[in-house]
């Protein structure tokens, strides 16, 4: 069984820029490989559910995509120039596209962004050196994007560590990226500041249980920020 805290998490996460409320799974002893059909079904489920919710036109009324374009100009930031992940997923899934299966823990965190229109993040926690911030990236900070040329950070919003940055609600980096050889996990979820506590906590429960579910994880360690 998943064992699971609100309190306790290994990983400080510091918060700099507004607006804004980070939920936090930390979980242990996963196994990264390819998608089962039972995830894959999940997902095509949960695409389904959005292309009957919304065409391209309703999705930019929508109220998540609303809140989370809102949090972006908080922090400066043009939301039709820098598109959120979420965004950028459900446009994908509601354009009838739809996604390809990578490895079960980017599905996992796909099918919770798509459900809540949120942007996920999952990251190799091997590699990151606390503490960790969510800020602004400086000028001259840029890392190589994942399927993406090297992005320049000054004025992103990123998380980064003591190394430098590495996670964004547009785009992760390949230093942290989820690989076979991943065994513990931060996952991060990117929400508004006036979503319900609520919401956020049934959104890291169920993010918690998949990852118990359809990727082995032994322990997590849920909070928020």
């Amino acid at each position: 069984m998943l064992a699971t805290a609100s309190t306790g998490r290994a990983l400080e996460i510091q918060l700099e820029l507004p607006n804004v409320r980070l939920g936090i799974v930390e979980a242990d002893g996963v196994r990264v490989a390819s998608s089962d059909g039972a995830l894959a079904q999940l997902l095509d489920a949960v695409c389904a559910r959005k292309r009957a919710e919304f065409a391209v036109e309703s999705l930019a009324e929508a109220e998540t995509t609303r809140a989370v374009r809102a949090m972006f100009r908080a922090w400066g930031i043009d939301p039709s120039k820098y598109r959120p992940s979420s965004e950028a997923l459900l446009r994908r899934v509601v354009q009838g596209k739809g996604l390809y299966c990578v490895l079960n823990i980017v599905d996992i965190g796909n099918v919770g962004s798509i459900e809540t229109g949120w942007p996920y993040g999952c990251y190799d926690r091997s590699g990151l050196k606390p503490p960790i911030v969510l800020r602004h990236g400086l000028p001259g900070e840029t890392y190589e994007g994942i399927g993406k040329r090297r992005w320049h950070l000054e004025g992103q919003p990123v998380l980064a560590d003591t190394t430098g940055p590495f996670g964004s609600p547009i785009r992760d980096s390949t230093r942290s990226m989820i690989t076979e050889s991943a065994k513990d996990v931060l996952a991060i979820i990117y929400a508004p500041s006036d979503v319900s506590e609520g919401a956020l906590e049934a959104a890291l429960a169920r993010l918690a249980g998949r990852l118990s579910q359809f990727a082995g994880a032994s322990a997590a360690r849920l909070s928020i920020c």
